[in-house]
């Protein structure tokens, strides 16, 4: 269906606009759609009327085609042209189109429009869309002002999700953040705390305290401090010494950690002076050599860098207690070993040198503890021009032991000049010390040389056996039965041994502290000693006797320390030519 209407004034604008109305209403077409369709056809034909001239308009009806997806079923084409002869003729055409959903009858929808009642129900039609139109205009106002508050709490919530997710992430930043400074110092802790225990453990292993002296300087420089200075009073007695920081002599004074700088350090424990004289650019810190008496001495240190970590600080001054203690100790073990050695030396006698037969001692302190212990040797002459030769051992160490250990060198050589064999001598020794001192026991060997006699007299209680070598090179231990250990609670008769003894024989008289190994027992020691002794001439023994000595200790003494102390007496009978 097809419908032209010829404009040429408002008149007929209206009418074409109103029958463009109702048969876009019978076609069924939307009121939105129908009210656009209106509403521009309206604005056309304005444009129209105000260009003037003659113009066409034509609404035709037909299929659906591709050009407009939307449209089901039939469209209403609306199309406004001008005349050939207006002045507009040649312009393009104006072209809409809208879907027909639905179809009426052709009469019906070609009805006249020039009834009023007609052109009244087209103008209240035309309100009507026009209020639809409002009525959805305002639904969508709604709707977009429902999405726009929707959407305002949206952003409100996304405003607020970024904010707890910008506060967790900043509270995750400083956990992270606290963990690492947490592991760092615990790390630095335990660095810290190692290096104590192996600083530690280096000081406290020397006895010498110069030696201690001289290696803390060592562990301190250069991770801990830049320059270490060990002040030991005692060390400058009444030489003048140089001279010290102010701080240091405080400390020494007050015995509490000092800190000289130009300001404060803020260290723990420890009290702030005014930067040194000697280096007043370099900040120091003195730390006393703390005893329970008075200090030892001051330490002072200068930074590895600027200054030090207050945690530094900390264990610098437990390693100097530490020192201190270590320093104390060494010193006061010094003290103790000379007076050990003094009192050992003085005990010691000089050998004789009877007619007929050469004597050479060899003494030898442990390698550790205090060099004073119950090891003796001793030889002298009795009245009736015999000579007595003997080799003990008190249990034990220490003052007690080289007290016990004078007394019975004593007793022994009160009971000798009453004469009387090696085993009554020992006899006599046991009730001595089984009497004086009931908690305390000893082991001896005693030999006799005459020159009158061409045997030798010996006797052992608990004793290692002696060793001899014959002229011919042969060596053997005397092994015969030994009395039991002097001073154990029982009555005993100690049996004198005799054996021949020809001129360039040697008899070597020993200690356990010589042959005996804890891993090994005594027997492979004595074997040891035997072997050593036998790989000596007759003729070297009675030229350099003293030197055979050390060289007889030498093979016997190279494996390892020493548990006890060892003491060697060699007797050797001299050739009679």
């Amino acid at each position: 269906m097809t419908r032209t209407w010829q404009i040429t004034d408002v008149t007929e604008a209206a009418r074409a606009r109103i029958a463009a109305a109702r048969l876009a209403t019978a076609y069924g077409v939307p009121p939105l759609e129908r009210t656009r369709l209106v509403a521009s056809l309206s604005a056309q034909l304005r444009l129209c009327l105000t260009k003037g001239g003659a113009w066409r308009l034509t609404l035709e009806t037909g299929a659906a085609s591709r050009a407009t997806p939307d449209a089901t079923g039939s469209v209403l084409h609306a199309v406004v042209a001008p005349d050939r002869d207006t002045a507009a003729a040649g312009q393009p055409p104006w072209r809409v189109t809208v879907p027909c959903p639905e179809g009426v009858p052709v009469a019906e929808a070609e009805a006249a429009v020039d009834d009023p009642a007609l052109l009244a129900e087209a103008l209240l039609g035309a309100d009507e869309d026009t209020a639809l139109v409002l009525e959805r205009l305002s639904e969508q106002e709604h709707l977009v002002d429902f999405h726009r508050e929707e959407l305002q709490q949206t952003n409100q919530g996304v405003v607020a999700l970024h904010a707890e997710l910008d506060a967790a992430g900043r509270a995750q930043r400083e956990a992270f953040a606290a963990e690492r400074k947490a592991r760092t110092e615990a790390e630095n802790a335990r660095r810290r705390l190692t290096f104590l225990a192996n600083a530690s453990a280096v000081l406290t292993a020397s006895l010498d305290h110069h030696e201690i002296v001289r290696r803390l300087p060592e562990l301190l420089v250069p991770e801990y401090a830049a320059s270490v200075d060990v002040w030991l009073f005692e060390q400058e007695g009444e030489r003048p010494g140089p001279a010290h920081p102010a701080a240091a002599v405080v400390a020494a004074r007050t015995g509490r950690p000092q800190y000289a700088a130009a300001a404060p350090g803020g260290l723990p424990g420890v009290e702030d002076q005014p930067p040194s004289a000697l280096e007043p650019e370099r900040p120091l810190l003195c730390i006393p050599l703390p005893t329970r008496q008075a200090p030892l001495g001051v330490v002072t240190l200068s930074p590895p860098g600027e200054r030090w970590d207050p945690d530094d600080a900390v264990m610098l001054i437990e390693l100097t207690r530490r020192a201190s203690i270590a320093i104390d100790h060494a010193q006061r073990y010094q003290h103790n070993r000379d007076i050990a050695e003094t009192l050992q030396r003085a005990l010691l006698t000089e050998l004789p040198a009877p007619p007929g037969l050469a004597l050479a001692a060899r003494y030898l302190p442990a390698t550790h503890g205090l060099n004073i212990g119950g090891d003796w040797y001793d030889a002298f002459r009795q009245p009736d021009g015999g000579t007595i030769a003997v080799v003990g051992d008190v249990t034990g160490h220490g003052l007690r032991a080289a007290v016990m250990m004078s007394q019975l060198r004593t007793a022994l050589r009160a009971y000798a000049v009453d004469g009387g064999s090696p085993g009554r001598l020992l006899t006599r020794l046991h009730t001595f010390l089984h009497h004086l001192q009931p908690d305390l026991f000893a082991t001896a060997v005693i030999a006799r040389f005459h020159p009158d006699d061409p045997t030798m007299t010996w006797a052992a209680a608990g004793h290692p056996p002696p060793v001899l070598r014959t002229p011919d090179g042969r060596v053997q231990t005397l092994d015969a039965k030994p009395g039991a250990m002097l001073g154990i609670p029982l009555r005993q008769e100690i049996t004198d041994h005799t054996v021949p003894l020809p001129p360039g024989s040697t008899l070597a008289l020993y200690t356990d502290g010589l042959v005996e190994r804890r891993a090994l027992g005594i027997d492979p020691g004595i074997a040891r000693l035997a072997e050593a002794l036998g790989g000596f001439g007759s003729a070297q023994l009675e030229a350099d006797l003293e030197g055979s000595a050390d060289g007889i200790l030498r093979p016997l003494l190279s494996d390892s320390q020493r548990d006890d102390d060892v003491c060697l007496l060699l007797c050797h009978l001299r050739g009679s030519g």
